[in-house]
């Protein structure tokens, strides 16, 4: 924390967590064009300082020939992470559902812009999930074109289709995502400083950068550093030109450069261990969460959840507000957070459900299986995860990246009392939703499977009930069910019905009534262990523990799901879990 003359710069957190798209990033936005770009856009009306949709529409499709599925992603999720007031955000959202017509919804799109060297430093960032297929398959560069060349047109498309296939391996298999890394970041900005400011006016504009001074606990941007006096003068500032020299600018930042105190990796190491209502060896003992909200500044909170094994968790609480939630390698867990969140991170989780209060953001599925996940959130990434099926109520087009298989696609189908409060505080409407409208995203020169997916069947249809009482006014599904999932649910609440009817009308004596309850409890029971459900409901039976600390506001609710449990009475399954 000495060093750069007390001062510490650090690389924020948010840009690369939740700018950078999990996926290789195409050719085009490569440095080379992005000062092509950075050189138009200042030399064009209309661009500088602020760039419009329509005038990055025509860069993008007509200059670097980007689709403009791809050109209007990259500009919604540089505007998601903007920090627009909830409200703005939910009269952004009535505008939209509004449009009837594609032209309406291109004259609505029109309207909105953004900070044009921000937004350039944006598509740049979006090389940190590059793939490097000398680093992570083959070890050495690639023959350039003068050591050795295709002798033929064939031999040259077999070696252009190759690399291809080896991009889409190293993706899949590799792992390339380094949006958690917060050593990737550093190494990212030390690796690329010069041409970020390349793209810059002035280094106030490298808003990827925050720190403090002297070792003090508040954190400014690194314009307000760059704004003091004693700092220009080790930063190489000249009063008479009013600008930065630039070599003398770099070395004053790669001096002050340390890791994220507030990152993943000091998070792990140092971060406020979450306690538990209950420990038990075995699978409990494994369960690793840790969160920094007590210390971090906003944009940098994170809570880390690791190895969660047959366990059902259940969190609502003011210490996930505003937090980014990471959920790694957990297995056979039912895991509730029910309040607002700022982002998701499910990672290489299996066998599990997750059910999340709205995400301000993103939500962010990768290497996953036999997941459920249902949400509300700004929007819905996907990547190398199979036979995962996710609930989701969303006003941007589900993002599917490549290495998907046999993902289910359903609309939002639960509620909880305080479910549409949490919402208005993220700025989530109910409308537009486009659960049901995915955009395929592959590596570049593929063509995305559109068989990776499908849409949920209506007859397989259930609404997910939230087993906890909790405050608030929410009494059923935000924006109700799409008709033809209401349909399926109202004829199977009538067959239910109908059935109950049969069993009053057949006038059962009192021993006929004992045998036909012990039957039906029996058969459930039965269908309770074939299907899994009896792990499930056997969790929410809330231990009693004595020594259980009322005024530890920490304790997550959790219990091991120990199937050989027997008799479990209907009304323990209904108990609620104590607070957490």
């Amino acid at each position: 924390m000495d060093q750069g003359g007390g001062v510490a710069l650090w690389p924020r957190m948010e840009p690369f967590l939740l700018g950078a798209l999990q996926v290789a990033p195409p050719t085009k936005l490569s440095l080379h064009y992005l000062r092509k770009m950075a050189a138009y856009v200042r030399s064009r009306e209309g661009c500088f300082p602020m760039l419009g949709w329509l005038m990055w529409r025509h860069i993008a499709c007509g200059k670097l020939q980007l689709p403009e599925d791809l050109a209007w992603l990259y500009f919604e999720t540089f505007d998601l992470l903007v920090g627009h007031p909830a409200e703005e955000r939910l009269e952004w959202a009535e505008n939209l559902s509004q449009c009837s017509s594609a032209r309406e919804l291109d004259r609505q799109r029109s309207k909105l812009c953004v900070d044009t060297l921000q937004f350039l430093l944006f598509l740049y960032i979006q090389q940190l999930n590059r793939v490097s297929l000398r680093t992570s398959l083959i070890g050495e560069e690639w023959p350039s074109p003068r050591s050795r060349s295709p002798s033929s047109d064939r031999e040259a498309k077999t070696s252009s289709q190759n690399k291809v296939l080896l991009l889409y391996i190293a993706y899949r298999f590799n792992g390339i995502l380094r949006n958690w890394d917060d050593q990737a970041h550093l190494s990212f900005l030390q690796a690329h400083l010069c041409e970020l400011l390349e793209l810059l006016v002035e280094p106030g504009q490298l808003l990827l950068l925050e720190g403090s001074v002297s070792r003090g606990r508040t954190v400014h941007p690194i314009h307000k550093l760059l704004s003091r006096a004693p700092i220009q003068a080790q930063a190489g500032y000249s009063k008479l030109s009013r600008s930065f020299s630039l070599h003398p600018l770099m070395a004053w930042l790669r001096q002050a450069l340390v890791p994220n105190p507030f990152g993943m990796s000091t998070c792990l190491r140092s971060g406020k261990k979450l306690a538990w209502a209950q420990q038990v060896e075995g699978a409990m003992k494994r369960a690793k969460i840790a969160r920094n909200t007590h210390m971090a500044p906003p944009g940098s909170k994170m809570v880390l959840m690791s190895q969660v094994f047959r366990q059902t968790l259940a969190k609502d609480s003011d210490k996930l507000v505003g937090a980014n939630v990471k959920i790694h390698r957990c297995s056979d867990a039912f895991i509730y957070l029910l309040s607002p969140l700022r982002s998701v991170s499910l990672d290489k989780c299996r066998n599990s459900t997750v059910v999340l209060g709205p995400i301000e953001t993103s939500i962010h599925i990768q290497s996953c299986e036999n997941v459920k996940v249902v949400c509300v959130a700004g929007r819905l990434a996907i990547g190398s995860s199979s036979y995962c099926t996710i609930h989701a109520l969303t006003p941007t087009r589900p993002l599917l990246l490549p290495g998907n298989t046999a993902l289910t696609l359903g609309p939002f189908h639960t509620h909880y009392p305080s479910l549409e409060d949490h919402m208005a505080s993220v700025g989530l409407a109910v409308v537009p939703n486009a659960w049901d409208q995915p955009l395929l995203v592959g590596v570049e020169g593929t063509t995305p499977d559109p068989g990776s997916y499908r849409l949920l069947p209506p007859a397989e249809f259930c609404p997910l009930v939230v087993p906890f009482r909790m405050e608030g006014d929410t009494c059923e599904v935000p924006g109700g069910l799409p008709s033809l999932y209401q349909k399926t649910h109202e004829e199977r609440e009538k067959s239910v019905q109908d059935w109950q009817k049969t069993v009053k009308d057949a006038h059962l004596n009192k021993e006929q009534r004992r045998q036909f309850q012990a039957l039906v409890e029996q058969k459930f029971h039965e269908w309770l262990l074939e299907s899994g459900h009896r792990q499930e409901l056997d969790s929410l039976i809330p231990p009693y523990i004595a020594s259980q600390d009322p005024s530890d506001s920490d304790s997550l609710e959790a219990r091991t799901n120990d199937t050989r449990q027997e008799g479990t009475s209907r009304q323990e399954v209904g108990q609620t879990p104590m607070p957490c």
